[in-house]
């Protein structure tokens, strides 16, 4: 819980456009609740671990152009989501800025490393072993994570390091992002009130 001293870091941000409505809410100091109806169940599963594994309340209703296929609903779910922690990160002073995380399932290993750098860029290598989990395109990930690294701002690198399940590979990639995401926002004690970074600014 945040000192009576130190402001609410929680956001609400929609996207309505003709292939998608999406609101999305967070609260970065949350205590890892979610909600979500995105109509993408595996989606679903994958920020689910997000919010528990980053500790940090995650409420999002999506209404996609399914129909089509799930791409749009994916990539705009990312878009919505970074734009949302722009919002409630602030200026980002007080925060540790950086974050990274090694997870394993059984026989699947992935790293993620993240810096609220205010300079977008994905850089993700991860060969997953089939092309859909459920119904879901594993190239969707992609375009989700592209999304949320332009808009809430942030250099995001992701590899798989290995697993032959591609079920693991993601959920390896989602639960190391969720604890990257929760380091990197944690307000530092040491850095309070200054910005973590020379330039004054991020």
């Amino acid at each position: 819980m945040e000192s009576p001293d130190m402001p609410e870091r929680i956001a609400t941000v929609s996207r309505d456009t003709s292939e998608t409505q999406i609101t999305v809410s967070v609260n970065l100091d949350g205590q890892g609740h979610f909600n979500a109806e995105t109509g993408v169940p595996f989606l679903d599963h994958m920020l689910d671990q997000i919010a528990r594994h980053g500790l940090i309340d995650l409420d999002i209703v999506a209404k996609g152009d399914l129909h089509i296929d799930d791409h749009h609903t994916v990539e705009d779910l990312g878009i919505t989501l970074g734009q949302a922690f722009d919002k409630a990160i602030g200026d980002k002073r007080g925060i540790r800025r950086y974050g990274h995380a090694y997870v394993p399932l059984d026989e699947a290993l992935s790293r993620v490393v993240i810096d609220f750098s205010g300079r977008p860029g994905l850089f993700m290598n991860v060969e997953f072993t089939r092309g859909a989990i459920g119904r879901l395109d594993t190239q969707l990930f992609w375009e989700f994570f592209q999304g949320f690294a332009n808009h809430a701002r942030v250099t995001l690198h992701i590899d798989n390091l290995k697993g032959f399940n591609a079920h693991h590979q993601a959920e390896t990639i989602f639960k190391a992002f969720g604890r990257a995401l929760r380091m990197a926002v944690e307000n530092d004690p040491r850095m309070a009130g200054r910005m973590p970074s020379t330039k004054g600014s991020l």
